[in-house]
C-alpha cells in the first residue's frame, strides 16, 4: 500500500495572532513541497442556529489541520461537515484533547502525516433531528455533545425521554447533555459524568444538577435512538450543538439523536497515546501539568 500523495490540505485556523502567524508559515512550508493550501479562519461560535449558511470545505482537500484548541478543531469538524476529510488537531495554549499536537511539534508532526506515518482513527458522532410539531426543522451532527440547559431565570427544565420508543423517565434539571465517548471528557465531565475512552462505543447522558438525586449519568449502547420533549409550558430552554451554536427549543419540539452514519476521521500519530492525554489534562498523580 503506496503512500497516499498529499496534494492539498486546509488549514482551520483559530482567530489569534500567533496561529494565523504560525499557519502563513506553514503554508509557505507545504507550498515548497508542492502542496495546495487552502487558509479558512475560524468565525467565532454563533449562540443562535443559523441552519447550514456557512461554506463547506472544498471537496478535494485529503486532510485538515485545525490550528487553535478544542473549540477550533470542533469548528473544523463543523466545516468539513459530511465529507470523508481526515483532521488533525494542533493546540495553541491549553492542553486539548482533540487537538493533539502541541504547536512547537508541528512541522514535526506535518513530515510525518507526509510520509504517511499516521494513523487514522474514527470517532463516533450523533445525529441530532429537531422536529417542531411533526414538522423536521433541522438535522446536525456533533462530535462532542448536545446540551439541553435551561437560561438563568428558567425554573427547572422537565425532559421526558424516551429510548428504542420506550420510555425512560422525565429528569428534573438544569439541563441534559447527550456525549459521544470523545464529548466524555468536555461538558459532561464537569457535569459528573464518566470518562469513556473513545474505542469504547455507547452514548452518555448526563443530568446537569438534577433535581433527584437517584438520576445518575447513564451510558447506552450506540445502537440506541432517543427521544426527547420538554414536558409542560418551558421557554428559556436551548438546544447547543458541540458548544458551537444553539436553538431555543420548547414543549412543540421533538428532539430524536442517535449514532451518525458519519464518524469524524482523526488523524493520529504513533507517540500519541489517549492515556497520556488524559492524565495531562485531568491533572491525575505522577504527572505535574
Amino acid at each position: 500500500d503506496g503512500v497516499h500523495i498529499l496534494k492539498k490540505i486546509g488549514l482551520f485556523v483559530k482567530m489569534d495572532k500567533e496561529a494565523s502567524k504560525k499557519a502563513e508559515i506553514l503554508k509557505k512550508w507545504l507550498g515548497k513541497k508542492n502542496i495546495n493550501v487552502v487558509i479558512k479562519h475560524c468565525d467565532p461560535p454563533s449562540k443562535r442556529y443559523k441552519g447550514h449558511h456557512f461554506e463547506s470545505a472544498p471537496d478535494d482537500l485529503d486532510c485538515v489541520f485545525a490550528l487553535g484548541g478544542d473549540g477550533t478543531f470542533l469548528s473544523a469538524v463543523r466545516w468539513i461537515g459530511r465529507q470523508p476529510i481526515p483532521i488533525h488537531g494542533i493546540k495553541f495554549g491549553q492542553v486539548g484533547f482533540l487537538a493533539e499536537t502541541s504547536e512547537d511539534g508541528l512541522f514535526q508532526m506535518a513530515e510525518a502525516v507526509l510520509a504517511g506515518l499516521y494513523k487514522i482513527i474514527l470517532r463516533m458522532r450523533l445525529e441530532v433531528s429537531v422536529f417542531k410539531n411533526e414538522s423536521k426543522i433541522m438535522t446536525e451532527s456533533v462530535l462532542n455533545d448536545l446540551v439541553i440547559n435551561k437560561g438563568a431565570l428558567a425554573r427547572l427544565a422537565q425532559i421526558d425521554t424516551w429510548i428504542d420508543d420506550k420510555y425512560l423517565t422525565t429528569y428534573r434539571a438544569d439541563g441534559l447533555i447527550m456525549a459521544t465517548p470523545t464529548g466524555s471528557t468536555a461538558y459532561s465531565l464537569a457535569a459528573g459524568g464518566p470518562v469513556v475512552h473513545p474505542a469504547v462505543p455507547g452514548i452518555i447522558m448526563t443530568p446537569i444538577c438534577p433535581f433527584t438525586l437517584t438520576n445518575r449519568p447513564l451510558i447506552i449502547p450506540d445502537s440506541a435512538c432517543v427521544r426527547i420533549r420538554l414536558s409542560g409550558k418551558s421557554s428559556d430552554i436551548m438546544l447547543t450543538f458541540d458548544g458551537q451554536s444553539g436553538l431555543d427549543i420548547d414543549e412543540n419540539h421533538t428532539i430524536i439523536v442517535k449514532q451518525s452514519t458519519l464518524p469524524v476521521q482523526m488523524i493520529t500519530l504513533p507517540d500519541i497515546d489517549y492515556f497520556d492525554i488524559l492524565k495531562a489534562k485531568l491533572r491525575w498523580s505522577g504527572g505535574r501539568v
